[in-house]
């Protein structure tokens, strides 16, 4: 391709809505543009990594026994229905009706309609396990789409569905699929990391994200600093390990004291002169059932995802000033468990074992000390609620956890048999009796992947595409396109290299040297075979890598096998 002729609308400024490196990147360098907020035209260069990326996925899916196939996107509201999502998934389901006022939406993901389509075609346990995906686009309405093709309104991605016979089968199909994504991410070039996740509006059992490192994650990642353990957990669910109160105080006579203007933990232990994990923190929450007053440590926070899934909620929201009041009978800032009715309280494991804490008294400008939760509390649920942070320590072995910023390009989920025995997906076993499937589902963001990759691998000059997924290998740089001794020269290596199988383009354009060489830096491509007056005379031509900026000269009648090596070296 020459670049003449190439699609490659390349910015010097960085666009004002870009926030991320990979939204400013891909604009810049001309992989795509923007159609509305959330949704973008992917432009040639874009593409051709795509299809890179999409091909790897299809090996790796085969591999493993995948078969593909492609469901529609638009989903009839009654199968979401019938499974029970159509609530759940709340606002980000595009929903819509046609012509005839029946309700439709887009597809966001595809349990209820794969479910449906293999309990109709699948009816014995001899037919089972069965792999199927697709790679389509999807929809899903952003409350606030940002970060480009990191959080998009519509973008592409591969999800497979396994249908097993029992838990051994989807174990087995779970552990397929794990091997693939593995080689998916490590053949795209990505540094990533398996870590242990939250089911979300998918539901199931046991999960785990795929997470590519980088600064910009907008996910917290937890692994433990002892590389044999192997421990690693997405935030939202790393397990937290509860520390005991370590003093061997005699419990006290509970008692109420005056703390005028004093709402916030930092002005309670200030005033009353504790420390923090002396407080007994009590938050008031909302739900779609009830309302749910949480106590954990003054030094604690919340984790809003745990708490969401132990109380079986479709809605979970801070409750407002007027409530707070209803249930407490005190402004907010003065909430405690102690005396509190009417209203569900949950207690995080830790704040269980404290020994004369303070806590709010419910009454303004008032606050108990010598509170003995074990005592003076009745929790109707104790569990692990709270956020866990870097420097605790591991569940499983005990050493540091250490923290790192991740983006989830995929996710692998066990579903067992949450959407067969929703939507009525059976198979006859070997005596004759129906069984629901067992079913796990598997999703890949192909967008953002490549997103994520432009994350990872970058510096002030552009992107450095990995060599598995860049869009050309190699670029062809004539120094003037005014010699045509040079412009011959780099013809001939232009045509040479795609003869080889090299995927190459060639600068042709009448640019300057300089213009040339910052947008083939900003494009990324993996190496610049450099043709200049000075080489030429002496039958060389220059190499240069755009990850390390290493040049070396080589022969121009070898240039070929040199790139070759060049590539396999980098790739």
């Amino acid at each position: 391709m020459r670049v003449s002729n190439l699609l490659v609308p390349t910015l010097r400024e960085v666009p004002a809505e870009a926030e991320v490196i990979s939204h400013q990147l891909l604009l810049r360098a001309g992989f795509m543009r923007k159609a509305a907020a959330g949704v973008y035209t992917l432009l040639p260069l874009a593409w051709r990594v795509i299809l890179k990326i999409e091909r790897i996925i299809r090996e790796e899916m085969d591999r493993q026994g995948g078969q593909e196939i492609m469901m529609p996107i638009i989903q009839p509201a009654e199968l979401w229905q019938e499974s029970g999502r159509w609530d759940v998934y709340g606002p980000e389901l595009f929903r819509f009706k046609d012509r005839h006022g029946r309700d439709f939406c887009l597809g966001p993901t595809h349990e209820e309609i794969i479910t449906t389509l293999v309990k109709g075609e699948i009816n014995s346990y001899k037919q089972l396990p069965l792999l199927l995906y697709q790679i389509q686009n999807k929809y899903r309405d952003e409350r606030r789409p940002r970060f480009g093709l990191m959080r998009g309104r519509e973008f592409i991605m591969k999800d497979l569905y396994s249908f097993d016979r029992d838990e051994a089968g989807l174990d087995a199909s779970y552990n397929k699929m794990y091997e693939a994504y593995t080689n998916v991410f490590r053949r795209c070039g990505l540094q990533f990391r398996p870590v242990v996740a939250d089911s979300g509006a998918i539901g199931g059992s046991d999960t785990h994200e795929f997470m590519v490192l980088a600064e910009s994650g907008e996910a917290t990642v937890l692994y433990c600093a002892d590389e044999k353990c192997g421990y690693a957990a997405n935030q939202e669910r790393a397990e937290a390990v509860h520390s005991l109160a370590s003093n061997i105080d005699v419990p006290g006579e509970l008692q109420k004291v005056s703390t005028p203007g004093c709402r916030s933990v930092s002005e309670v232990t200030e005033y009353l002169n504790v420390p923090p994990e002396k407080v007994i923190k009590t938050v008031i929450y909302t739900t779609d059932k009830e309302n749910v007053a949480v106590m954990i440590r003054g030094d604690r926070e919340i984790n809003e995802i745990k708490l969401y899934n132990v109380l079986g909620c479709v809605r979970l929201d801070l409750a407002d000033e007027q409530t707070v009041r209803g249930v407490t009978g005190a402004p907010v800032g003065y909430a405690g468990p102690v005396g509190l009715n009417g209203v569900k309280l949950v207690a995080d494991s830790e704040v269980m074992s404290l020994v004369n804490a303070v806590c709010g008294a419910n009454e303004k400008e008032q606050h108990l000390v010598n509170v003995n939760p074990q005592r003076d509390t009745k929790p109707d649920l104790i569990t692990d609620i709270r956020l866990v942070k870097a420097g605790e320590p591991c569940p499983q072995c005990g050493a540091e956890l250490l923290e790192a910023k991740g983006i989830e390009v995929g996710q692998v989920f066990k579903l067992g048999t949450k959407y067969s025995k929703a939507l009525g997906g059976t198979f006859l076993d070997e005596s004759g009796k129906a069984r629901p499937f067992v079913m796990g589902c598997y999703g890949i963001g192909v967008t953002r992947t490549m997103a994520a990759a432009v994350e990872q691998n970058y510096d002030e000059r552009g992107i450095i595409w990995p060599v598995q997924i860049a869009p050309y290998h190699v670029i062809v740089v004539p120094v003037s396109s005014k010699d045509q001794n040079l412009m011959q020269a780099a013809e001939t290596i232009y045509n040479d290299l795609n003869d080889a199988g090299v995927e190459t383009v060639i600068d042709d354009r009448p640019e300057r040297a300089g213009v040339k060489f910052n947008d083939a830096d900003l494009v990324g491509y993996p190496l610049r075979v450099t043709v200049g007056s000075k080489g030429l005379a002496n039958g060389q031509v220059e190499l240069y890598m755009r990850r390390n900026g290493e040049t070396v000269l080589v022969p121009q009648d070898d240039v070929v096998n040199a790139v070759k090596t060049k590539l396999r070296d980098i790739g």
